[in-house]
């Protein structure tokens, strides 16, 4: 079920009218059947897997809070996470190795049979996978008690806002919500109903019109020029970050309505001043995530330099893995582990951004755009081959012809004007030009509505996805 279907617009009114007229005892049981309704509505088998997950991770979590014996509470652990990271690993990683696998002996003219599995990657594995492992290791380290109720564990994996895309929630803040008697307020449904405006605007106004282009482009490498790939490549950073931000947004905001609080997963990424900073502001709770449960425990930055270099360099490896069974995700995720060693050894990136706007804040800012825009080159292509070519024509073929599409491109510039205007001036004028929470009742209601009208007017409402559903 997306959220910018129909479906979605009846299902979600329903269950919070149904959620806050239910005494308090019998919530759980109604919003956790809801979620599974969302998710099942995708394909019902499925749930099957998730609830795998739940019952492995929870009934591990219960045994390590039953015992202090090192062994035992090790062996726990690690059932926990082969047991979730293995079917990971069938479902998203088996096929891509295999086939690897098999090319590689074939260049050898050496033989393997193996066959490929004909299944398809269960929508949102890795993300409740990650939030259930997560879990177990917070109960392992003793930073939390286990969840005694499977219920209201289940309802922590399977919550349906942030179920299929995140944000990857962490037990110690999402976990306690499920226990409190939530209320309906006006201030809730106001806040969360702004999240919800503004990340329909991101997906279906900026994001899918600028997919058109994208996709025109990024599908058909060989019909364009370096121009073209130029601009596509720049239009689908954008693409990218409405899609994903957009869908995070509405997750929070229609979370924020039904009185639950989930943390912020992107902060005006291309706003950052250099690629650690980047990675302080794009998808949080999963860059957050690697660093609490990989980088931290293989050493951080506590050991020698060379160590460090190569911690920060593996936890950006493993992950673009995360993000596919694709060797163009493992060549994004590389870079990002090149840039960021190179920042740390020669002293860049460790100032604390301040949000003051001068010449150097506006150079380090182009700078690490373009770092970024070039490794979403790799992210965005469909293989190695592909974004090399698009490289190429890009550094040898610019000011060739340009492919242009004058309907996307007018809603291109207006949806791009306005997503640049709300987050400059929330980046370094964050309280003279608020709009939708200006102080002023008719301010904010006008530019609601007019967000509204351009979303009815400019959106595209027959998208079918969203990108982060296929990690």
């Amino acid at each position: 079920m997306l959220f910018n279907s129909l479906i979605f617009l009846i299902f979600f009114p329903t269950v919070v009218l149904i959620y806050f007229l239910l005494p308090h005892r019998f919530r759980w049981i109604f919003l956790l059947i809801a979620s599974y309704f969302f998710y099942m509505n995708w394909e019902p088998v499925y749930a099957l897997l998730i609830s795998f997950s739940i019952l492995s991770t929870w009934t591990c979590g219960y045994l390590l809070d039953k015992t202090n014996n090192v062994l035992r509470r090790k062996t726990y652990l690690t059932i926990s996470i082969l047991a979730n990271f293995g079917i990971l690993f069938i479902f998203k990683y088996y096929n891509f190795i295999n086939e690897t696998v098999f090319s590689t002996l074939e260049y050898f003219n050496m033989r393997w049979e193996v066959p490929n599995l004909d299944i398809l990657l269960p929508v949102g594995i890795s993300f409740y996978t990650f939030q259930a492992v997560g879990y177990t290791i917070d109960v392992y380290r003793k930073d939390i008690k286990s969840e005694k109720h499977i219920g209201i564990y289940a309802m922590f994996v399977t919550f349906f806002p942030q179920l299929v895309a995140g944000p990857i929630e962490r037990s110690g803040n999402l976990l306690p919500q499920f226990r409190e008697e939530k209320k309906l307020t006006a201030a809730n449904l106001s806040a969360g109903f702004k999240m919800v405006l503004w990340g329909f605007f991101l997906k279906i106004v900026l994001a899918d019109n600028l997919g058109m282009y994208v996709d025109a482009a990024f599908n058909n490498v060989e019909n364009h020029g370096g121009t073209t790939h130029a601009l596509a490549s720049f239009l689908f950073a954008f693409q990218i970050y409405g899609d994903f931000a957009g869908y995070s947004l509405i997750a929070i905001g229609v979370s924020k309505m039904m009185s639950f609080t989930l943390m912020t997963n992107f902060r005006r990424p291309y706003y950052a001043t250099s690629i650690t900073t980047f990675w302080s502001r794009w998808h949080i709770s999963l860059s957050t995530w690697f660093k609490d449960y990989l980088y931290i425990p293989l050493g951080g930055n506590r050991k020698s330099k060379a160590r460090t270099y190569f911690n920060l360099f593996l936890t950006f490896f493993v992950s673009g893995i995360w993000h596919g069974a694709n060797f163009t995700f493992i060549i994004w995720g590389a870079l990002h582990g090149l840039y960021i060693v190179i920042e740390k050894a020669l002293g860049l990136g460790r100032k604390k951004e301040k949000n003051k706007l001068s010449f150097n804040v506006l150079i380090n800012i182009v700078i690490t755009f373009i770092l970024v825009d070039l490794a979403w080159i790799f992210f965005r292509a469909s293989s190695l081959t592909e974004a090399w070519e698009i490289i190429t024509r890009i550094f040898t073929d610019f000011g060739s012809q340009l492919f242009i599409k004058w309907d996307i491109f007018f809603i291109a510039a207006v949806s791009m004007m306005i997503l640049f205007f709300k987050e400059f001036t929330d980046e370094f004028y964050p309280k003279k030009f608020e709009l939708l929470n200006n102080k002023n009742l008719y301010v904010r209601v006008f530019s609601m509505a007019l967000l509204l009208c351009i979303i009815i007017l400019l959106g595209v409402f027959d998208s079918d996805k969203f990108i982060y559903f296929q990690f």
